[in-house]
């Protein structure tokens, strides 16, 4: 194709590529915004930020990234900052508000009903906390994280894959779906009042499992050879399991009220 083109032609189409390759870099820069914080142990807080995506590193920063950029921006907002009823500022250039507080940074986003897509990546000696009350926002996800993660929410689901440190979730509405790729040796404390808790486990997990719901289902993997608990000669078998896989080294409690419990082959 390019030896049938003549001369003019070639280096007219070879300066449009080169054009469009600067604008698509300069674009993707722009949308890309980052903020770092050299912090690699303590606390990290976030409390009601709606998108938000979280994954481990190996790094000694604490990064927050948006894909909010340049097509979103207000003009007239030039030279001027963020801030919120509340006493927030936006001192990120996120639209979100990063406070150090001691040993514990706190997180908070300025609008209320929408807000900045956000992605953190938090080294292992950072501790997780989430905390999440409104009916707005998305689904809360967090992989790859080997430091201690507690959430509190009312709505969104969670998903923890590949977290393999200390758990604790406690939600209202939400599904929570959690995977392990190897056998955990960090405790797990999870209950949901209406949604599902579904965990995927090796087959080789050695747990001290507590299952419980009082208006749902627990579904097993029949991979799984759980050495049930008994009291008085009795084994109970409908609403709480109590038992232990293997030789039972690491303690997983589940629970919903009112949804099902599911514990299934990874």
């Amino acid at each position: 194709l390019w030896k049938n083109l003549p001369q003019k032609k070639m280096k007219t189409l070879a300066t449009f590529i080169h054009t469009a390759l600067l604008l698509g870099l300069t674009y993707g820069s722009a949308l890309a915004q980052e903020f770092k914080l050299n912090r690699s142990t303590g606390s990290l807080v976030i409390r009601e930020v709606n998108h938000v995506t979280i994954s481990g590193h190996s790094g000694n920063e604490i990064i927050f990234r948006s894909s909010r950029g340049s097509a979103e921006e207000d003009s007239r907002a030039k030279g001027l900052r963020a801030i919120s009823a509340s006493g927030l500022e936006d001192n990120t250039g996120l639209g979100i508000s990063v406070v150090e507080k001691g040993s514990t940074v706190e997180v908070r986003q300025l609008k209320k009903m929408d807000g900045p897509d956000i992605t953190i990546l938090i080294p292992a000696g950072v501790s997780i906390r989430y905390e999440h009350n409104s009916p707005y926002g998305d689904d809360l996800t967090i992989s790859q994280f080997s430091g201690a993660v507690d959430v509190s929410i009312v709505h969104n689901d969670v998903k923890l894959d590949n977290v393999t440190g200390p758990i604790t979730v406690k939600a209202i509405h939400s599904d929570v779906t959690i995977t392990y790729n190897s056998p955990p040796t960090s405790p797990c404390f999870t209950s949901s009042e209406h949604g599902a808790v579904d965990v995927a486990l090796p087959v080789n997990t050695s747990a001290r499992l507590t299952l419980s719901t009082e208006f749902g289902e627990i579904l097993v993997d029949p991979a799984f050879k759980i050495d049930l608990a008994q009291k008085d000669n009795m084994t109970r078998y409908n609403d709480l399991i109590e038992g232990q896989l293997n030789s039972g080294s690491t303690e997983i409690k589940l629970s919903s009220t009112h949804s099902n419990i599911y514990l299934r082959k990874k």
